[in-house]
């Protein structure tokens, strides 16, 4: 083979390489907490070697807690993209009066109309919300065939949502595919099954965030810091695009139409509109921008973000050792609980996973237990582990499946903790997915124990410093002020 030849052959394979570099790039895996689940659930970063669960080794009780489906934009957010539609057009009508060439104008801008205008209610489940959770019912069925061959009873399949109705309408999707083909109702032989929620005032496992007012006060007051974070990256955006296409956006042109992009590559799987407004490296840097907000007032942040989150640990841990009792005292099939499963939001999966230590390594996951602060995720083109992407996009789920194992064995229970349905190292449990109950307790668990929800959520209410009303004010505030909150 000649020099040239050589030479022709590497240039090719460099095309070929950069070529593939650029159609590789898929925004729709970069859309923080707005990912849709099938884009996040098998991506490389959620995947370890899962251990070799001995055979002999049965599952004896499931814990699952999940995040609702994808869903429609609340209404506060509706509002925002008609307002958007009549400012693009106000912005193309400034630019052809500056006779700015076309090409550089892209076609949709001028002519773009919200696919949600019209509508005044909003944040509903979508169709393709309810489809992730009937398919992730029945690849749990599936998966778990031994859990889930009693007849149905709420005592044994024990179902809860919280009363925001996306979440309430996923555990329901869920539950059909669950329990489809397992009763009479309709050609799809489906049967009734119950879902439960507690009062949204009162619901310290799964809104936990609601109920805890330290952290409504550590939020409120720290909104605003995250927003000077995150403004450094919004104005180099901003400035590029309307340098790129010569239209005069503002900050807040760009927020709104990261947020459209957001929408449309996840809803509608749309990506040649609003998203190609950005590029590759524009887009992480958005991205990166969303987790950083999700790290700082849900996540690792703060401890308080997640250690409020410990009635649902609680909750879990219970529910096992339930389950290992029952089974100790040999008690009949259908008389005990055999799954447990949540269906809430981001802010709720998100503390939960960070108590569990998930997408940490083990010098982290040290910090943590001992309640010191972690850095913030590295800036793009840094790599990181903390993504809203694969951490809680539409759908994410945590479940912790018990194993009893043979009565010869030592230890005799395990857990294995599944996120997105894939194994998950846990830093607390050496790099494993799959854990010795006592260690998992250990471990794990007690760290966290060391404080009360009160103590965390409501201590000092009566110290004039913290300016907290009364329990009755506190209630009607929250009543008053609920419909302005949006959970994701």
């Amino acid at each position: 083979m000649t020099m040239k030849t050589v030479w022709i052959l590497l240039v090719c394979c460099l095309f070929v390489i950069s070529q593939a570099d650029q159609g590789g790039f898929d925004v729709r895996h970069h859309l923080s907490t707005v990912t849709r689940y099938s884009v996040s659930k098998d991506v490389t970063q959620n995947l370890i070697e899962g251990s070799n669960v001995p055979s002999e080794c049965t599952p004896i009780h499931l814990n699952l807690v999940a995040r609702h489906g994808t869903r429609s934009p609340t209404k506060k957010r509706l509002r925002e993209l008609e307002n958007l539609a009549g400012r693009l057009k106000e912005l193309v009508r400034d630019a052809e009066a500056r006779n700015l060439p076309s090409d550089k104008i892209p076609g949709w801008l001028g002519k773009w109309v919200s696919p949600w205008q019209g509508k005044v209610k909003g944040g509903e489940l979508i169709r393709q919300g309810e489809d992730e959770l009937y398919q992730l019912g029945i690849r749990v069925r599936e998966r778990f065939p031994t859990l889930f061959e009693e007849d149905y009873h709420p005592d044994v399949y024990t179902i809860r949502a919280t009363q925001i109705p996306r979440a309430s309408a996923s555990a329901v999707a869920f539950g059909m595919g669950l329990f489809s083909e397992k009763g009479d109702l309709g050609p799809g032989r489906n049967r009734a099954f119950a879902v439960t929620s507690e009062n949204r005032a009162s619901d310290t496992k799964l809104r936990f965030f609601e109920c805890c007012q330290n952290y409504k006060s550590y939020r409120k007051a720290k909104e605003p810091a995250v927003d000077k974070l995150k403004e450094p990256v919004l104005n180099k955006i901003t400035a590029s695009v309307a340098k790129r296409h010569g239209l005069s956006f503002t900050k807040q042109d760009i927020s709104s139409l990261w947020f459209l992009c957001k929408q449309e590559a996840s809803l509608l799987n749309v990506t040649n509109q609003s998203c190609e407004l950005f590029t590759p490296s524009e887009v992480t840097l958005l991205e990166w921008a969303d987790d950083l907000e999700v790290f700082i007032l849900k996540g690792y942040g703060n401890s308080l973000n997640y250690k409020m989150g410990v009635p649902l640990l609680e909750d879990v841990l219970h529910s096992m050792e339930e389950a290992i009792k029952a089974r100790e005292e040999n008690l009949p099939p259908g008389s005990y609980e055999k799954a447990r499963l949540r269906f809430a939001h981001a802010e709720t999966i998100v503390p939960f996973s960070c108590l569990l230590g998930l997408f940490l390594d083990a010098s982290e996951f040290e910090k943590i237990q001992k309640e010191k602060p972690l850095e913030l995720p590295p800036q793009p083109p840094k790599t990181r582990d903390f993504k809203g992407s694969t951490m809680a996009p539409f759908g994410a789920n945590n479940m912790l499946v018990l194993y009893s194992c043979p009565a010869a064995s030592s230890p005799k229970y395990f857990v294995q903790v599944l996120h997105n349905e894939n194994p998950i190292a846990l830093p607390g449990c050496d790099g494993k997915d799959f854990c010795p109950l006592e260690d998992f307790k250990a471990k794990v668990v007690t760290p966290h124990l060391k404080h009360a929800f009160n103590n965390l959520c409501n201590a000092n209410l009566d110290d004039p410093k913290h300016k907290h009303p009364s329990s009755k004010l506190s209630f009607w505030s929250w009543l008053l002020g609920s419909s302005q909150k949006t959970e994701l």
